[in-house]
């Protein structure tokens, strides 16, 4: 099972594209962005925000590269749906549970591999880009962006592989997790009564792990954070299943 869901993702021009995406926006999107930053630096212009933090800075782009794995963990499931192949995956494995598991465990797998080449080829980056300006790895809070980052992109990946599981319908799917990232989470964040709930959001929970100095959440910690969105996965991954199990193919 393991081997045929494999199979599938890596044959699948989709989902090709999609996981080359984020290895090319995260990095490629950083030089660019830390280029016009450095620029800035040696000039002297007031072009860079105050609280400018070399660590969660450098990652800005593979926060924007996340909507292309999000995107990956619908298409792992609905691509399926879409293509009516999950009828003949269903046939071949009657247990949808071992099924979705091996789902699960291959989607998981792919993301946090890529996720780490992508957040260390990212870091490495942006310290050549940045020079005497960017991180180190004796920055604050170096250390644990890089090891929690991939964690993160990972879980947000099983969440929208969830949600595609209940869905079933990739536009739809796509609207629902890409409306977390870019209008609930902005949203709440901005207005009055919502700001407290916007910090426990998938998204903005999970980030947490990123932010370090004066960008760090000053509500919930960056550990803590990764545990709200391990959470909201788990919500996701078990209300797929039990659409799986209790629906037709």
């Amino acid at each position: 099972m393991l081997r045929a869901e494999w199979t599938k993702i890596r044959t699948l021009r989709s989902t090709v594209i999609t996981l080359a995406l984020v290895f090319v926006i995260a990095v490629g999107l950083g030089v660019v962005s830390l280029t016009s930053v450095r620029i800035a630096f040696e000039r002297g212009l007031p072009l860079v925000r105050e609280d400018f933090e070399p660590v969660t800075d450098a990652m800005v782009s593979v926060l924007y590269a996340q909507l292309a794995l999000a995107a990956f963990g619908v298409l792992v499931i609905c691509g399926e749906y879409g293509g009516g192949m999950i009828r003949t995956s269903l046939t071949a494995v009657p247990s949808r549970g071992r099924f979705y598991a091996a789902k699960i465990a291959v989607c998981a797998s792919v993301a946090l591999v890529l996720s780490y080449a992508t957040v260390f080829a990212t870091f490495l980056t942006a310290h050549w880009t940045l020079g005497k300006y960017g991180p180190s790895w004796s920055s604050d809070g170096a250390i644990r962006v890089v090891l929690g980052t991939p964690l993160y992109l990972t879980l947000l990946c099983l969440f929208a592989l969830g949600v595609g599981t209940l869905l079933r319908h990739t536009a739809l799917a796509l609207t629902v997790v890409l409306s977390f990232v870019f209008v609930l989470s902005p949203l709440a964040t901005v207005v009055p009564g919502l700001r407290e709930v916007a910090h426990y959001l998938p998204d903005q929970a999970g980030s947490s792990i990123v932010k370090v100095g004066q960008q760090a959440d000053p509500v919930i910690g960056p550990w803590a954070g990764l545990l709200v969105l391990a959470a909201w996965t788990a919500v996701s991954l078990i209300g797929g299943y039990l659409v799986l199990r209790g629906r037709d193919a």
